[in-house]
């Protein structure tokens, strides 16, 4: 079966690029390695060019699509028993619905404008995952992998880094879209960690990350003020005048945890 990209409009609003180029799509394909056993989820199949080249090693795989006009022309494509197709945002997509028994698998050339807050979304479901294979701008999939200490080390490279080994395996130049992006992607590859540090309450975590990165330029002692002391800084051997920059995904982790474990014990409030 020959899918007929060339028919597909790219629409701005959904930043859509349609891959094109067949040699990327192999190396994806590879570097995924899919099992006929194993559960795919496609996110934003597009055209369907990546699709096909999956459902040649894997008898079906679900698909999440946004766009109606792309959706009408998978159905075309592809029988309903190979391709279950969810007409839906992915960043509103809840995996859990798919009740399946096995790890799911997630592969996506994902639009730039939704990468970010996608990979958010998808740490929340890390525990039914086994790993995701995803296009990304490739400025993403450096701050993804960024080591602490480096400007790219940020808010997503900690949280990310908590919840996922990160590997960049290779670029894709802009040549290989239709239309072309104007920026290099590149494909990154996430599996889900068992956790060592172990943080006790992810949510606060996420809050101090969240609230050490909003002004990276600040020490920690001014930006997480009124949060964390200097005292519990020193504890985990982060100096108060550091930035957030330089703390590690451990270091804090093991904040999130004595502020956690501080809140426990803070006697209530209630009347």
């Amino acid at each position: 079966m020959s899918i007929k990209h060339s028919s597909a409009h790219a629409k701005k609003r959904f930043g859509q690029h349609f891959l094109t180029d067949q040699h990327v799509i192999e190396n994806i394909v590879q570097a995924i390695d899919p099992k006929s056993e194993q559960t795919l989820i496609e996110i934003g199949p597009g055209t369907g060019v990546l699709t096909e080249a999956l459902l040649a090693r894997v008898p079906s795989l679900y698909a999440v699509e946004i766009d109606r006009d792309l959706a009408q022309m998978l159905e075309v494509n592809f029988p309903p028993e190979r391709l279950v197709l969810f007409l839906q945002d992915a960043l509103t997509f809840d995996f859990n619905q798919l009740e399946v028994k096995r790890p799911l698998r997630l592969v996506g050339n994902l639009p730039y404008n939704i990468s970010t807050p996608f990979i958010f979304h998808c740490l929340k479901a890390a525990k039914l995952i086994q790993d995701m294979h995803f296009m990304l701008q490739k400025e993403v999939v450096d701050r993804l992998a960024a080591p602490p200490g480096t400007k790219t080390y940020g808010r997503l490279s900690v949280m990310a880094q908590y919840y996922c080994q990160i590997h960049s395996l290779f670029n894709v130049g802009p040549g290989s879209f239709s239309p072309p992006p104007k920026v290099d992607s590149a494909i990154v590859r996430l599996i889900p960690r068992t956790f060592d540090p172990i943080c006790q309450n992810t949510e606060l975590l996420a809050r101090i990350v969240l609230q050490a990165f909003q002004h990276r330029r600040k020490t920690i002692h001014n930006s997480l003020k009124g949060m964390v002391t200097d005292e519990e800084l020193l504890q985990v051997q982060v100096p108060p005048q550091e930035r957030a920059e330089n703390i590690s995904v451990k270091q804090f982790v093991q904040l999130a945890n004595i502020l956690h474990k501080k809140t426990l014990l803070s006697p209530s409030t209630g009347s």
